[in-house]
């Protein structure tokens, strides 16, 4: 198997089962977070990191465009580690339909991305990223961003198990 199609059988999934776990949700539950603890992102916000988490850093990684205000300088030597910003201040989709909108648009992205890519580039092309500067090649840190999706669709899995809704490991893993 190629880095390409591996990638894209992980970003098919990835989305796939991503979708699944949002059309499970319900307009009123946009506003629920654990109540446990603290600087948890409400449901509409993990949606709209989600839907911005695959596709836009592939594309930086693909192209050198970042189009993240936050990682626009690669190059710019950080004197001091930043911290993300508290929950609060994070966007939240409004809807489930935008949820849903952004997920498709991260995919279109992600795939576009992927194609500008050759197997050559993929394999042997140092990536760096902004928050890591190790010469990682291309194709893993394009398997990390689909990773980073997945990290979040696990979020959202117990997020709806702790809401109460009936969902099991199928709906995470099932095809």
């Amino acid at each position: 198997m190629n880095w390409k199609q591996l990638l894209e059988q992980q970003l098919a999934t990835a989305f796939k089962v991503s979708e699944r776990l949002v059309r499970l949700l319900d307009e009123k539950d946009l506003a629920w977070k654990p109540s446990e603890g603290s600087n948890w992102m409400t449901t509409g916000q993990l949606l709209w990191h989600m839907g911005k988490s695959c596709g836009m850093p592939m594309k930086g990684f693909a192209t050198g465009e970042w189009d993240m205000p936050a990682h626009s300088d690669m190059n710019e030597k950080k004197t001091e580690k930043k911290m993300p910003p508290p929950a609060e201040q994070l966007h939240a989709v409004a809807s489930i339909d935008e949820a849903l909108k952004l997920l498709s648009l991260d995919r279109t992205l992600a795939l576009e991305a992927l194609n500008h890519c050759s197997e050559e580039e993929l394999e042997t092309k140092p990536a760096p990223a902004p928050w890591d500067a190790t010469p990682v090649n291309l194709g893993l840190r394009m398997l990390q961003m689909i990773d980073h999706l997945n990290q979040h669709k696990s979020q959202l899995f117990y997020y709806l198990k702790m809401q109460g809704k009936p969902v099991n490991t199928y709906h995470l893993y099932g095809k």
